[in-house]
């Protein structure tokens, strides 16, 4: 795949720069809206959920932050990827490319929009007096898993969306059910120890449970946590590259 990756290189940095470039066409503010559309998030949901839960929280602006920043990546790389495949059709269908070199190109220019979001994030944790420290420098870790986990439900999601274009409205009510379900603008402090672990079973909990961890609590997640972050990550992209592998062929009929 990476051998590969490197005889395509010009071809992907131009998909790149279209994907990003295309994201802001005909837009007045163009790449600002990278980072005043979580901003505008963060103001909706703080107002909406800070009298319900701002008390209880400490640090109630960066814990809703850290959440929206790590679900708004994850929404947005699935869903351009899922639509990466049919979007290209008319590209690979008479070039014989990788085909997953256009899901990749959709996660890079959702990784580049992360990225700005994240520098306006530690400017939230600064203003919040909260200290930086080396720990930090391990929020690289869920990162590199959360760009893996993307890249694999991606690929599954590519995959299924050519044969079944039911899948834009499945996975819009998933994504709302997920989003619920990842403790974004509440804490789960209240529940019991059983409910509090089956909140792991959710990828994306786990992400963002491990950045305020490292930012608001100041600790390191325990081995165990680390590991299955990993496992999260390199299961769905086991999958979603045996997908693409074995359907490679068939997507050219369907498209």
């Amino acid at each position: 795949m990476l051998e590969k990756l490197k005889q395509n290189q010009f071809l992907f940095k131009e998909l790149v720069k279209r994907d990003f470039t295309k994201k802001y066409k005909r837009t007045i503010l163009g790449m600002a809206w990278s980072i005043l559309a979580p901003l505008m998030n963060l103001l909706i949901m703080w107002l909406v959920f800070n009298n319900f839960f701002g008390n209880n929280v400490d640090h109630y602006v960066v814990y809703l932050f850290a959440g929206q920043l790590v679900f708004s990546y994850f929404s947005d790389a699935t869903n351009l990827g899922m639509n990466s495949l049919v979007s290209n059709a008319g590209i690979f269908t008479k070039v014989n490319v990788p085909k997953y070199l256009f899901l990749f190109s959709q996660n890079v220019s959702s990784l580049i929009n992360f990225g700005l979001t994240l520098l306006i994030f530690f400017t939230f944790v600064a203003i919040d007096g909260i200290p930086f420290t080396w720990k930090f420098f391990l929020l690289a870790y869920p990162v590199a898993c959360l760009i893996v986990f993307n890249l694999g439900i991606g690929l599954i999601l590519s995959a299924l969306f050519v044969f079944f274009r039911d899948m834009q409205y499945l996975w819009g009510i998933l994504t709302q059910l997920i989003m619920w379900m990842s403790a974004i603008f509440y804490t789960i402090d209240s529940y019991s120890y059983t409910v509090q672990c089956a909140f792991l079973l959710n990828p994306l909990y786990l992400y963002i449970r491990y950045f305020r961890k490292i930012v608001i609590d100041g600790e390191i997640p325990t081995p165990q946590f680390h590991l299955l972050a990993a496992a999260y990550a390199l299961i769905a992209f086991g999958i979603g590259a045996y997908m693409y592998k074995k359907n490679n062929h068939e997507f050219l009929y369907y498209v």
